[in-house]
């Protein structure tokens, strides 16, 4: 798997598990831990978990991932803007 295809893969699996989680969460079940979601998005599923929040309106109370979230996707995002360049 070269480095595109992970990025891709990771944000997917972040931002499948904001919407795996939303649903929990309106159903009453086992939760996904915040470790975790935080986990994907420091290796490399900012982007998609960020965008998993927006569209899904989860966790956007907590200061934490409104503001945290987005902050590690920009610097992942340049990040691979400066290593592709």
């Amino acid at each position: 798997m070269n480095m595109v295809q992970y990025i891709v893969f990771i944000n997917l699996i972040g931002f499948f598990i904001m919407a795996a989680d939303k649903y929990k969460a309106k159903h009453r079940k086992w939760r996904i831990a915040e470790s975790t979601i935080w986990f994907i998005s420091i290796i490399g599923g900012a982007i998609g978990t960020t965008a998993g929040m927006r569209l899904f309106r989860h966790k956007t109370k907590h200061r934490s991932f409104r503001y945290g979230l987005p902050l590690i996707a920009a610097i992942e995002a340049m990040t691979c803007i400066i290593f592709y360049l």
